[in-house]
């Protein structure tokens, strides 16, 4: 069954924002969890579906009830990690992927931890959130690839333990009061002060200190595109602001852009 034509005032949105990308010269994205769920792996914060609505996430997902708790996170985490194992990138990470490769986006910053831009084909992926690539040990801080450790903590259950000393793994994905990665947070504000428009997209912008990174790029004067199925408090100020799928307008924007 073909799907219905978007409403008209997306359709307006697809294409200002398609004429915004074709002229920037160095555009950037930021992309948040509604970018995932096409993929099969929940949000956090939306309405009667996100993860937050049913665990509290100071006592399953920040650093203090880890180091304190680690069960409840690993017990949070488990079923989560089973689905981002399971998911493939949807249309929305294949659209921006399709962008990078075009030269019309230099690079995107995601808040998911999911590696899916990755597996679209992006190149430039600055996660501030963190990975599930790697996992850090809390004792002895021995770093390790994550992946037959989480593989076994999937089919078991049973949490992941250093090779060297047997303290607990944790996954280097960044949970509530912990620093982000240093590197990349230097690196994703350096892009959005140089950049001449930012693309938000899946993102509600809720969660700081990345919420705040749209503001570096709007002070320096560049265009602001928002596409999100909730409101953001930066669409007021946004060019363009699309409430909407995700990977069904982002796919529109991309093909408006390379085929006009």
């Amino acid at each position: 069954m073909t799907p219905p034509p978007p409403p008209p005032q997306v359709r307006r949105g697809v294409g200002r924002a398609a004429d915004l990308l074709r002229s920037a010269r160095r555009a950037v994205a930021l992309t948040g969890a509604g970018l995932s769920t096409a993929s099969g792996i929940p949000d956090f914060r939306s309405a009667g579906t996100g993860l937050w609505e049913r665990l509290d996430p100071m006592a399953v997902a920040s650093l203090t009830s880890f180091r304190y708790n680690p069960d409840a996170f690993f017990g949070f985490l488990r079923p989560l990690a089973s689905q981002i194992a399971l998911a493939v990138p949807n249309a929305a990470h294949q659209a921006l992927a399709r962008l990078e490769q075009a030269g019309r986006l230099v690079g995107v910053i995601t808040q998911n931890i999911d590696q899916l831009h990755q597996k679209a084909g992006s190149r430039r992926v600055l996660e501030v959130h963190g990975n599930v690539r790697r996992a850090t040990c809390i004792v002895c801080y021995r770093e390790v690839e994550a992946g037959p450790y989480l593989d076994q903590f999937i089919r078991d259950g049973a949490i992941p333990r250093c090779p060297g000393c047997g303290g607990v793994l944790k996954p280097n994905v960044i949970l509530f009061g912990e620093q982000l990665p240093e590197k990349s947070w230097q690196q994703a504000q350096a892009a959005c002060r140089s950049c001449d428009l930012m693309l938000v997209a899946g993102s509600s912008l809720e969660v700081l200190p990345v919420a705040k990174l749209p503001m570096l790029a709007l002070d320096r004067g560049a265009h602001v595109i928002i596409v999100n199925q909730a409101p953001t408090y930066l669409n007021v100020r946004a060019d363009v602001a699309i409430m909407g799928d995700v990977a069904s307008v982002m796919p529109a924007i991309a093909e408006q852009v390379l085929h006009a």
